[in-house]
């Protein structure tokens, strides 16, 4: 089953503006579908064959001469020498768009592309399956709780039917086809990502401590991240683990959100908050086989507002647009935010739900955010299992997940 990625656009227009364009994201999210639906007459080749690999990685001269351009070179992270190679070539060309190199092992791949490409390329991250992309509604707006954006999404709306199986399949394209099973699957994904990513970037002897560390954080997904707490369940020290949970969210795997904080804000908590950007590979690290089990277990909150963070993000990702503007709000009072989103000055407040009957006093802390001067406070949303928007106050709504 082929599926209109909403990203193609952003892919598009950055073939517009820089030589080499790089798509970065974890494994099987659809970066070379992608790039070979879009660019079907370009050369491809894939770093995963031995040959290519060889010449790659000691003969790169060889391996550019008998390569007719544009070119798709995936995998690239598997010959880091490569970048050098690629500057001159680029530098030699006017037309812009001419490479497209791919790869999952976003840490290595930044840092060798930033060093080696600084001013000639242009960096994509992309990420698994959206929901509007699952149920192919074409709008690719970021989402925003602003009246214009309501109105606009509210005009392209599909229900989302049993969305606790959505959740808790997740959304790898390979898991489209029913026929695959989500157990084997993600047994699998992890494997491959352990033994090709993992061991890749760190000198790591048992992957075993790897794969039990990965359940640690995905059973905190959604949490302020507790580096004391985390590093005593995963049986490491802080710094093994604050360079693990860098490998995460480097791979794609999880995603860090900050604190909104300015100068003007004195008992603002600084610990970040993480979340796992696949929520059915959460389930299957924290042992949730079905999805019955995660509607109702000790963790649907946790997974439900994994999911919903991760939504918005992809809305952010696939519309080309960084996700810098994202955070989170927990003051010492223990007044707690899921999400703040900035935009031009305005920050604007968001709560998730998973109940379907709506509480008024869901969006009761959003007020802590009158207090901070030289801000103006946009309208604020609830998102939840309710059945249709609502109306909490003049100034918040209770939004059905369909609204992402």
């Amino acid at each position: 089953m082929l599926i209109q990625r909403l990203i193609s656009k952003a892919v598009n227009f950055a073939a517009t503006q820089a030589k080499v364009v790089l798509i970065t994201g974890p494994r099987q999210v659809g970066k070379s579908t992608l790039l070979k639906m879009l660019y079907p007459n370009y050369t491809y080749v894939t770093l995963d064959d031995d040959y290519e690999l060889d010449l790659a990685l000691n003969d790169s001269v060889l391996f550019f001469r008998d390569k007719k351009l544009p070119l798709i070179i995936d995998e690239i992270q598997y010959a880091p020498k490569i970048f050098r190679a690629l500057k001159l070539h680029a530098d030699n060309l006017n037309q812009y768009g001419q490479f497209f190199i791919s790869g999952s092992q976003t840490y290595e791949l930044l840092s060798k592309s930033v060093e080696s490409l600084a001013g000639r390329i242009c960096i994509i991250e992309m990420s698994a399956l959206s929901l509007r992309e699952i149920y192919n509604v074409e709008f690719n707006k970021p989402f925003l709780s602003t009246d214009e954006y309501l109105t606009e999404r509210g005009n392209e709306l599909k229900s989302y039917q049993k969305i606790w199986d959505t959740i808790h399949r997740g959304s790898m394209p390979k898991l489209i086809d029913r026929s695959i099973n989500w157990e084997w699957f993600y047994r699998d994904y992890i494997k491959t990502y352990l033994e090709r990513d993992v061991r890749q970037i760190i000198n790591i002897r048992d992957l075993n401590n790897f794969k039990n560390f990965m359940a640690v954080v995905a059973s905190r997904s959604g949490q302020m991240v507790n580096y004391s707490e985390m590093a005593k369940d995963s049986f490491i020290d802080i710094k093994t683990l604050k360079s693990w949970l860098s490998v995460l969210e480097a791979s794609g795997i999880v995603k860090i959100i900050h604190t909104y904080s300015n100068n003007l804000i004195n008992r603002i908590i600084k610990a970040p908050k993480l979340y796992f950007m696949d929520t059915g590979l959460m389930c299957y690290l924290t042992g949730w086989i079905t999805p019955q089990s995660a509607q109702v277990g000790t963790m649907s909150g946790a997974i439900f507002e994994t999911f919903v963070v991760s939504e918005i993000l992809k809305s952010y990702m696939n519309a080309g647009i960084g996700t810098d503007n994202i955070y989170y709000y927990r003051d010492k009072d223990k007044k707690e935010i899921d999400l703040i989103i900035e935009k031009d000055n305005v920050i604007y407040p968001i709560e998730i739900k998973k109940g379907a009957n709506v509480d008024r006093h869901w969006a009761d802390n959003f007020k802590v955010l009158d207090k901070i001067n030289g801000k103006t406070v946009g309208k604020g949303a609830v998102i939840c299992l309710a059945d249709k928007k609502v109306a909490i106050s003049d100034s918040v709504d209770a939004l059905p997940i369909e609204y992402i």
